[in-house]
C-alpha cells in the first residue's frame, strides 16, 4: 500500500493503544482508573475502547501504568517507539 503525501504527519502526536490479552488477568484497574478508555469486553479481559488516542492522553497513560499485568502497551505512531510510563 502506498503511502500518501502528508499521511504520516497525521500520524505525529497519536499514540496506539493495545491490551495484551494474554497477560490481562481482569483486575478491572484500567476501567477504575479511565473509564471513558476502556472497557471489559465479552471474554472479561481488557479492551481500549479507542485504538488510537492523542499522545499524552493522561488517562490512558494513568492506567497503563497502574496495570498490574504492564498488559496496556502504548505505542508512539509517530515513530512507532513504545511510550515510557514514566513521563
Amino acid at each position: 500500500m502506498e503511502e500518501r503525501p502528508g499521511e504520516a504527519l497525521l500520524e505525529v502526536g497519536r499514540w496506539t493503544v493495545h491490551v495484551e490479552s494474554s497477560l490481562c488477568n481482569s483486575t478491572g484497574i484500567c476501567v477504575g482508573v479511565a473509564p471513558d478508555r476502556f472497557g471489559i469486553g465479552p471474554d472479561r479481559r481488557s479492551r481500549p475502547l479507542a485504538t488510537v488516542v492523542d499522545a499524552g492522553d493522561e488517562a490512558v497513560l494513568d492506567a497503563a501504568a497502574c496495570c498490574p499485568m504492564e498488559a496496556i502497551v502504548l505505542t508512539d505512531r509517530g515513530t512507532g517507539d513504545r511510550v515510557p510510563l514514566d513521563l
